[in-house]
């Protein structure tokens, strides 16, 4: 699969580079799904698009096992600070977190294993909207799953580029492997007056100072402290004015968690530490925005992987994962069937550039690797050895 893999590198090349002049954002990835449905009917794949929205699923084979191989596609809404030839062409977004890299793997193994003879059925599973929520707070991949792309699936599979790691290498553990995420929005409420005369008014921005402090103990005081779990406040907004005291102060913030247990002791805790606008005078008000859940790497999806990875790489060159609470909802999937994503490395030789970032990029020579480890991970689970 290496050899087959690295025999078409320029291609894969051809697709990431296409994919990143053009990005698209979330639940808009038009051009993006068109061109990966193109190419899956030209390789014979049974297709169906507009899955969540914009996505795409195309099998080929019969039977099962039925193996999944999740691509997202979505872009970010960053403006390119990369003076690339193949740099964003669309102002203001960016793939600016690899997807354009892992859409371009997906249809090199989708290529390789239309050329094998299976024993089973693969089904890929181009994702919109990872990054981003709808109206109604769900992502890509719940919308996915609504539409039935799960159906019948046994194991699933992913990988996602990783800056931090050198070209040749991968990470991949089991169990926990990224958080769980909630979003959380609040308002703290008082009585607005003159900032001559605060004794008149009921400040919400004194009120959310002590609820602040209370916030920022939840984590360090309320929780095991082995637990690993995140609260914090992104967004702070209050007042326009400099002597006026403002009626109320709206922050905003995310919650990451590994254990659904302690997701319910951060919901409560946070609740806890609003209700001391209460205590000095104010009101408040919370909404707690479900997420995704926690993505967990099954132990026996993850053995293959590493077993394949091993042949093509080298055992030495297979590492344990990176500690995070970075999220991802690749777990909406892994609920379903039994499924692990693993972080392929994409450094930069001398110059980091991580995901998120208007500099980001990768050394396009982890395309060949994503893509043959994806394709004899399908292979070996088809032969019944995982």
């Amino acid at each position: 699969m290496l050899k087959k893999s690295q025999e078409m590198a320029n291609q894969l090349v051809e697709w990431r580079r296409d994919f990143h002049r053009h990005p698209e954002g979330g639940f808009r990835e038009v051009r993006t799904s068109q061109i990966v449905a193109q190419t899956l009917q030209e390789l014979g794949y049974r297709v169906r698009s507009g899955v969540g929205r914009t996505g795409v699923v195309a099998d080929l084979g019969q039977g099962h096992p039925l193996v999944a191989v999740r691509a997202d596609m979505d872009a970010l809404p960053i403006q390119e600070a990369n003076e690339a030839p193949y740099a964003s062409e669309n102002p203001g977004w960016m793939h600016a977190c690899g997807h354009d890299s892992h859409t371009a793997m997906a249809l090199g193994v989708a290529r390789l294993l239309a050329g094998e003879d299976l024993s089973g059925t693969v089904r890929f599973l181009f994702q919109p909207s990872e990054e981003m929520y709808d109206a109604e707070g769900l992502s890509g991949a719940p919308r996915m799953i609504e539409d039935g792309a799960m159906e019948g699936v046994d194991r699933v599979l992913a990988l996602h580029v990783d800056p931090a790691t050198p070209v040749g290498q991968i990470r991949v553990g089991s169990g926990p492997a990224s958080g769980g995420v909630d979003s959380w929005f609040a308002a703290i409420y008082g009585k607005g007056g003159h900032g001559s005369s605060p004794h008149k008014t009921v400040d919400p921005i004194y009120l959310t100072g002590h609820v602040i402090l209370a916030i920022n103990g939840v984590i360090s005081r309320r929780l095991d402290p082995f637990a690993p779990a995140v609260l914090s406040i992104g967004s702070l907004q209050a007042g326009k004015a400099e002597n006026v005291i403002p009626d109320q102060v709206e922050l905003n913030g995310t919650i990451r968690y590994m254990d659904p247990q302690i997701q319910k002791v951060i919901h409560a805790e946070l609740e806890r530490a609003l209700e001391i606008a209460r205590t000095l005078g104010g009101d408040y008000r919370l909404k707690i925005e479900l997420g995704t859940p926690p993505m967990i790497n099954d132990e026996g999806v993850v053995r293959l992987m590493e077993a394949a990875a091993g042949d093509l790489l080298g055992a030495e060159n297979v590492l344990p994962p990176l500690d995070g609470l970075g999220a991802e909802d690749f777990g909406c999937f892994s609920e379903i069937a039994p499924g692990a994503m693993f972080a392929l490395g994409c450094q930069i030789e001398g110059d980091v550039r991580f995901p998120h970032n208007p500099r980001f990029d990768i050394d396009e020579r982890c395309l060949p690797i994503g893509t043959a480890i994806l394709a004899e991970s399908v292979l070996r689970i088809m032969r019944g050895e995982g």
